[in-house]
């Protein structure tokens, strides 16, 4: 059937953007290399020689455009073939990337107008024998997926390896650029905040190509802000990138290659994080105040003594955060995160999937790619911990209602609740919610704030929605109270929030 088939040195760093999701997470496949699986007995006998393979699609439709994602090995035996040059362009604008084509039942030869068809829209056109059915041709396409994905893995390890050993010899910064411009073969080049040219590795590009990654340079050190951590752009055949460092110095790093491959932002994004640590003694001042800080508050010194080492902000507001794709998050990811978000207190932590960044000032937070966050409420030093809370439920939030930021709101200086006197308002709010236990509180907080749905409460709290139906249905009975009456949600949300 058919069918759709260190953190101290990193603030203000944001890593490369991660590829679409659009594309599988591998390098494509050259056609070739399929065609030279002998046991398949493929022959191309039409069409150009060369072609990346993303997909493996099978279809019978006489029009599979609306199916195709692009990039796809579309095979098919031509069950409804009436028009091979419509239906060949069509394939051709849907982007697919090579057509296979199976011999028997329909045809006992691959049809003439067909190869004409192939030849004339450039698409590269495969005979399949009747002895190859198209799983083993899938099959295939997958296991060689499988091999360049594990190729990449390598290269990408052996290249942070080499950074990382790099960073630590007596020149770093010169020897992480030269390190990176060996690994992704082209020009690597640090520059400072009016774009004087600090340190360079590589060969020099022509200067066109460089007059192009002048102007990208220039976007992500725009004065006017917000301006993108990174950009990138193709001039010719090279490939072009700009990444703004974290410190708060303005640094960028630029790189102009001959090739871009599956991994190479990975790469770059080890190199950013680790020339934005090797900046970080220009910040030795606040890193030795933070550090102080610290170990002044693991000694027993009350947090409010310490604020000032911290930053002598007033204010400071809590994130949680969670990547948007499935995996543990490690520590330089975590601390680019912090840096994105202006600050060098992170907590990577929790289990491995989570991360708290503290930031000093209440300023708002913004959305950051790959990332779903949950911000509190600005808070004093000695309120944190509620802000904590506040944070993690603006989380689960944030993560059921599948928005990419949610911030907990008070809703305090204005509406009814200014109408009545705080004091007033938390003792009502005590004697109101004091026959439920913590988890049955969170609970029925995470599920009023999202209007009574059971699947998104289950997906705020990460647990089963049984366990959602239980624990309200445990609130009603020790609240004596009907919560399908509009007038008893609004007082328990009202308690709610003076807690």
């Amino acid at each position: 059937m058919d069918g759709p088939s260190m953190p101290e040195a990193l603030a203000g760093l944001t890593p490369p953007a991660p590829p679409s999701p659009s594309a599988p997470p591998t390098p494509p496949i050259p056609l070739t290399e399929l065609l030279a699986r002998e046991e398949l007995g493929l022959h191309r006998i039409a069409g150009p020689a060369e072609a990346d393979l993303l997909w493996v699609h099978t279809s019978e439709m006489a029009d599979p455009y609306p199916y195709l994602l692009g990039g796809e090995l579309l095979l098919s035996a031509g069950v409804l073939l009436k028009d091979p040059d419509a239906y060949v362009a069509r394939l051709v604008e849907a982007g697919a990337a090579a057509l296979g084509f199976g011999v028997t039942p329909v045809f006992d030869t691959v049809p003439q107008a067909l190869i004409e068809a192939c030849d004339r829209h450039g698409l590269p056109l495969v005979e399949v024998p009747p002895e190859t059915p198209f799983t083993a041709i899938a099959r295939a396409v997958w296991r060689l997926m499988a091999e360049a994905r594990h190729r990449e893995l390598r290269r990408v390890t052996r290249a942070q390896q080499a950074l990382a050993t790099a960073a630590a010899r007596p020149d770093p910064i010169p020897a992480v650029l030269h390190q990176l411009a060996s690994q992704l073969e082209g020009r690597a080049v640090l520059l400072s905040a009016d774009g004087e040219e600090l340190h360079a590795a590589g060969r020099r590009p022509a200067p066109d190509i460089g007059a192009a990654l002048a102007r990208l340079i220039r976007v992500v050190s725009a004065v006017t802000r917000p301006a993108p951590s990174s950009a990138t752009d193709t001039l010719r055949e090279a490939h072009l990138s700009a990444y703004a460092l974290g410190g708060g110095q303005g640094l960028v790093l630029a790189l102009a290659t001959e090739r871009r491959e599956a991994g190479d932002h990975t790469i770059a994004g080890v190199a950013v994080v680790l020339l934005s640590l090797l900046a970080a003694p220009h910040q030795g001042a606040d890193a030795a105040g933070r550090s102080a800080a610290l170990v002044r508050m693991l000694l027993g010194t009350d947090p409010q003594d310490v604020a000032p080492l911290l930053g002598g902000a007033e204010q400071w507001t809590v994130v949680h955060a969670r990547r948007s794709g499935d995996g543990p998050v490690d520590p330089l990811t975590a601390g680019a995160l912090g840096a994105a978000l202006g600050s060098a207190l992170v907590d990577a932590g929790r289990g491995g999937d989570a991360v708290r960044v503290l930031i000093p000032g209440g300023d708002r937070i913004t959305p950051q790619p790959g990332w779903t966050l949950g911000a509190s409420s600005p808070a004093p030093i000695t309120a944190l911990d509620l802000a904590d809370g506040q944070a993690s439920r603006a989380l689960g939030r944030a993560v059921a209602t599948r928005t990419p930021l949610a911030h907990h709101d008070t809703g305090a200086g204005g509406g009814l609740a200014a109408l009545i006197p705080p004091d007033q308002a938390e003792a009502h709010a005590r004697a109101l919610l004091a026959p439920l236990t913590e988890p049955l509180t969170e609970t029925l907080r995470c599920w009023l704030s999202l209007h009574g749905s059971w699947d998104r409460t289950a997906t705020a709290l990460q647990v089963h929605r049984n366990t959602v139906r239980q624990r309200i249905a445990r609130c009603a009975t020790l609240l004596d109270a009907n919560l399908d009456d509009m007038d008893v949600r609004t007082e328990l949300w009202f308690a709610l929030r003076q807690r």
